[in-house]
């Protein structure tokens, strides 16, 4: 029997403050190293970052924006054309370096990532054609990722941030893996936030509300979780320590999480330890044919059929 740990997991809604669906940041209980905000906006609607001791990329999940953002020297005005759904392939992203204030307006689901930080970089505008897009894994362990805020691909302070699409009956986030200690050149301390989106497969009548993923996590000797959550648009789960995954698109569902990590080490750097018990996994992927569904691009699914 396990329990899924209220501390770490978090339905829709559950975090809500200031307009905002959900808000992570430093006050929450246990959290220091990153923050995520999750907003639906609609036009005529303005959200506000006033936290200049933070770093963000601000990232639509589905529909289009506009940033005003205000930081040395000057005020700049970004256009963020987004896209239909987080199922329809990668979209433009916006960096904003610490030091920043910004307003958000636009129409549809957007999120904010965030790394409190005081070492500043250059903002940037990152469209969707040059986001790095990484399909990973083999057979049902097939997935895709887009690489725009990793250390290949961007110049941050501290933050890391990348997006992962898991088609129906597909697992991810797997083999289970951790983040929790400082072995240099080996493993990195980040803590992580995994922000989940579920939808019915495309063609499907399906009500959208009925989608669901799995999510588990479990301890470490870094310390003690418990998260094993059917997981739905909107819920969030925290990820201080541990091993963590799989994350397992269900039959007839597919799987989107936007992951969100930084730490304390002094570089920054991805660099993660498998569960000794499952790292074999890996190598069966050799020789194993890639999944055909994917790379869900722009018109794979449609707004519709969500």
């Amino acid at each position: 029997m396990t329990t899924t740990d209220q501390r770490w997991f978090h339905r829709r809604g559950d975090l809500a403050r200031d307009g905002w669906e959900s808000v992570v940041d430093a006050t929450t209980p246990g959290w220091q190293h990153t923050g995520i905000r999750i907003a639906e906006l609609r036009e005529g609607e303005t959200l506000t970052l006033d936290d200049r001791g933070v770093e963000r990329i601000v990232v639509p999940l589905a529909g289009e924006f506009r940033v005003v953002h205000h930081h040395f020297p000057g005020e700049w005005e970004t256009r963020l054309h987004g896209r239909a759904s987080v199922f329809d392939g990668p979209t433009d992203v916006l960096y904003l370096p610490s030091g920043t204030t910004a307003e958000v307006r636009g129409h549809g689901r957007v999120a904010v990532t965030e790394a409190p930080t005081t070492e500043t970089r250059p903002w940037q505008y990152i469209p969707a054609s040059d986001t790095p897009i990484e399909l990973r894994g083999a057979g049902r362990s097939s997935r895709q990722v887009h690489n725009f805020g990793t250390p290949q691909a961007l110049d941050a302070a501290r933050l890391i941030v990348c997006e992962v699409i898991t088609p129906a009956e597909n697992w991810s986030s797997y083999p289970p893996h951790k983040h929790d200690e400082h072995v240099p050149g080996h493993e990195s301390r980040l803590e992580e936030i995994y922000y989940f989106e579920t939808a019915p497969v495309a063609g499907s009548d399906a009500a959208a509300e009925s989608s669901f993923g799995m999510f588990s996590t479990y301890s470490s000797p870094a310390g003690e979780i418990d998260i094993n959550a059917m997981v739905r648009t909107g819920d969030i789960a925290l990820v201080p320590f541990g091993y963590h995954g799989p994350a397992v698109a269900a039959p007839g569902y597919d799987l989107y999480y936007l992951n969100v990590m930084a730490g304390p080490d002094p570089e920054r750097q991805w660099l993660i330890s498998d569960d000794p018990a499952h790292a074999w996994v890996r190598d069966t992927w050799t020789g194993q044919a890639f999944d055909e569904r994917l790379p869900y691009t722009t018109g794979t699914k449609k707004e519709g059929d969500r």
